[in-house]
């Protein structure tokens, strides 16, 4: 297969997932006549693109809202503004859980201005940015299953690994927040995070304010489950009203 018929088949899957919502890699594997292997590392090369959303077993439509998204620059601003207050929150010495993700790992650079922590985390990407901080933080990782998805490590390895210990602080952030139910994903995997919430005492969701309200299929973490989210100054009177409501903290991140 050449790299032109390799994009050839990239820009027709795109194009499919566009127009039908939502397939499955069983079905791509079949229409293109492909491995189901290829069709896994298409769908997450057109991810790396923003063209999709990956979901377990196939993929899905971007969400409007993602689509008509800011620079990409202006919202790793915003990311390293939510990390920012976010660290605020840590003393030294506490025990935390960093989850995988891109806004989570903008937290880690934070870290080497504590003594002592003890961090845990599923993300290979977060390890290795732990391991170059100064301060040398005691590093655990959960193991598990290495789930391509979410590029993180899953599954009732990681679970019993996470349920072993105890932790002052989980660091987590969330594809969607539904302000009925709470923190929403297109990913069915949700089983880690939960573990990950009933292992630490204080619970941080860091999410940028124009994912608030979005609605997808999978609860994550319900408002029972959230001690404190930490989001942006785009966040209205009204949205942080119904969210203190559900007895959680707001912290509004100044650029």
């Amino acid at each position: 297969m050449t790299k032109r018929n390799t994009q050839i088949r990239r820009n027709a899957i795109a194009t499919l997932v566009s127009r039908k919502g939502d397939v499955s890699v069983e079905e791509l594997a079949i229409k293109f006549e492909t491995s189901e292997v290829t069709i896994r590392k298409d769908l997450a090369m057109l991810e790396r693109g923003g063209q999709l959303v990956r979901r377990y077993g196939g993929a899905v439509a971007l969400p409007t809202e993602a689509i008509n998204q800011e620079l990409d620059s202006l919202v790793s601003t915003v990311k390293l503004s939510l990390a920012e207050a976010a660290a605020q929150l840590i003393k030294d010495h506490n025990r935390i859980i960093v989850d995988c993700g891109s806004t989570t790992g903008a937290l880690i650079p934070h870290l080497s201005h504590y003594k002592g922590l003890v961090v845990m985390t599923n993300s290979l990407n977060v390890a290795n940015a732990l391991n170059e901080l100064e301060s040398e933080p005691t590093l655990l990782m959960t193991g598990g299953t290495w789930d391509a998805h979410s590029d993180s490590f899953q599954g009732q390895v990681a679970e019993a690994t996470l349920r072993a210990y105890d932790f002052d602080q989980l660091f987590i952030g969330a594809d969607g927040l539904d302000l009925d139910r709470g923190t929403t994903t297109f990913n069915e995997l949700t089983g880690l995070s939960r573990v990950m919430s009933d292992a630490s005492r204080e619970v941080i969701v860091m999410i940028e304010s124009e994912k608030i309200g979005r609605r997808m299929p999978n609860l994550e973490l319900d408002w029972d489950a959230i001690d404190v989210l930490v989001t942006d100054e785009q966040l209205s009177q009204e949205q942080q009203q119904i969210i203190e409501s559900n007895a959680v903290r707001v912290v509004r991140a100044e650029k």
